[in-house]
C-alpha cells in the first residue's frame, strides 16, 4: 500500500511548518483581526473613519529571484521583494495597504526554511503596518526539485473613493519626483541570469558587495512613504516601477494628451546597474526597459508641492522630470 509520504508529502514536516511560522504572522495582527492562525480564513475589519470606502486588492511574486536566492542560500530579504511588490501597486493608487496572505509552493517541506521565508514576509508586513493574516504552503514532489520553492502573495488595501488616484487631474508644468531604489528589488532577474549569471559566480565581487549580496538586496517598500506623502500634498498620479522600468510604468497612469519628460541624469545610479549592464553585455535601452535604474516610484506634484513632498517621504528623492503637453508617452533624455 502506497501512503501520502511515499508519494513525497510530509505532513507531520506541515505541522512542523505552521507552529514554527505561527508566532510570526500573528505577531503583526491587530484587534481588528477576525479568525484564528490555523483557521480556514481569517478577516480584517475596515479601520474607522472612512465614509466611502473602496476596497484593492493587488497580487504578485517575486519571480526568478527566488531562484537566485536558492542557490546563495539567501532567503531573508524575499518577503521584502513580496510586500513591495503587492503593497506598492496599491499605494500607487491611493490605497493603504491592510492585510496580506502569502503562497509559498516548495519541492520538499523543510520546516527551518520555509520558516526562514515566512519570517521574511513577517517582518515586511509589520515595517509597513500590513496584518499577514496567513497563507498556504504548498508541498509539490515531481513537480518541483526538492530545494526549489516559488513565493507570491495578495494584498488588500482602502481607500476613500473620492481619492483614488489614477492620473486623470495630471496638467502640464507639474513636477515628477522620482523615490530612490538603491537596488534591483525583485524585476528583472530573468535577463540578469541569463546575462550576468552566465558570466560571472555569485561571490564575485562587485562594488558593493558580492554578486550575490547586490543582487540579492532586499525591495524597499514605499508604501508607508506614500501614506505620509498623501498626508502632506495632494498627488496626481503615481507609479511604481518594476518591469518595464520607468517608462514602461509612468505610462500606465499618464492621460492621453499628457508627456512625462525624464532626466536620465537627474539622480545618481547605483552602481549595480552599470554593472549589470557591463557584465552582460545590455544596452542602455534595454537596462531601461528593464530595469528600474534606481528610481522604484514616481510621484507627481504640483510645482508648488514638490519640496513638501520630497519633506514628507521621508526617502532619498529627486525631482526628475516633469510635464509636458503631448501624446501620453514618457521622453527619457
Amino acid at each position: 500500500m502506497t501512503s501520502y509520504r511515499d508519494a513525497g508529502v510530509d505532513l507531520a514536516a506541515a505541522d512542523q511548518a505552521v507552529d514554527q511560522i505561527g508566532g510570526h504572522v500573528t505577531a503583526t495582527w491587530g484587534q481588528g483581526v477576525i479568525g484564528d492562525f490555523g483557521g480556514f480564513a481569517a478577516g480584517i475589519r475596515i479601520p474607522r473613519g472612512y465614509e466611502d470606502p473602496v476596497l484593492m486588492m493587488s497580487t504578485d511574486g517575486v519571480g526568478t529571484k527566488a531562484e537566485v536566492a536558492r542557490q546563495a542560500d539567501r532567503l531573508d530579504g524575499l518577503g521584502w521583494d513580496l510586500v513591495a511588490m503587492c503593497a506598492d501597486d496599491l499605494a500607487a493608487a491611493g490605497a493603504r495597504p491592510l492585510a496580506m496572505t502569502d503562497y509559498l509552493a516548495v519541492g520538499q517541506l523543510v520546516p527551518a526554511r520555509v520558516e526562514r521565508i515566512v519570517r521574511s514576509v513577517a517582518h515586511a508586513c509589520a515595517a509597513g503596518g500590513i496584518t499577514l493574516l496567513g497563507g498556504e504552503t504548498a508541498e509539490h514532489p515531481g513537480v518541483m526539485e526538492p530545494d526549489q520553492f516559488d513565493l507570491a502573495g495578495a494584498v488588500v488595501g482602502i481607500v476613500e473613493a473620492d481619492r483614488v488616484i489614477d492620473g486623470s487631474s495630471v496638467t502640464p508644468g507639474q513636477t515628477i519626483i522620482g523615490l530612490a531604489s538603491p537596488n534591483v528589488r525583485s524585476n528583472g532577474f530573468s535577463l540578469v541570469r541569463r546575462a550576468v549569471l552566465s558570466r560571472v559566480d555569485l561571490d564575485t565581487p562587485l562594488t558593493d558587495g558580492t554578486a550575490a549580496e547586490v543582487l540579492l538586496a532586499p525591495s524597499v517598500v514605499y508604501s508607508p512613504a506614500i501614506e505620509s506623502l498623501l498626508a502632506a500634498v495632494e498627488v496626481t498620479a503615481m507609479a511604481h516601477v518594476t518591469g518595464g522600468g520607468i517608462a514602461g510604468n509612468l505610462t500606465r497612469v499618464l492621460p492621453p494628451q499628457i508627456d512625462a519628460m525624464i532626466d536620465a541624469a537627474a539622480w545618481p545610479r547605483p552602481a549595480v546597474f552599470a554593472e549589470i549592464a557591463e557584465i552582460g553585455g545590455i544596452s542602455e535601452a534595454d537596462m531601461f526597459t528593464t530595469f528600474n535604474m534606481g528610481i522604484g516610484f514616481v510621484v507627481i506634484v504640483d510645482e508648488s508641492d514638490a519640496a513638501a513632498a520630497q519633506a514628507a517621504v521621508g526617502v532619498p528623492s529627486h525631482v526628475i522630470g516633469r510635464v509636458a503637453t503631448g501624446s501620453g508617452s514618457v521622453q527619457l533624455s
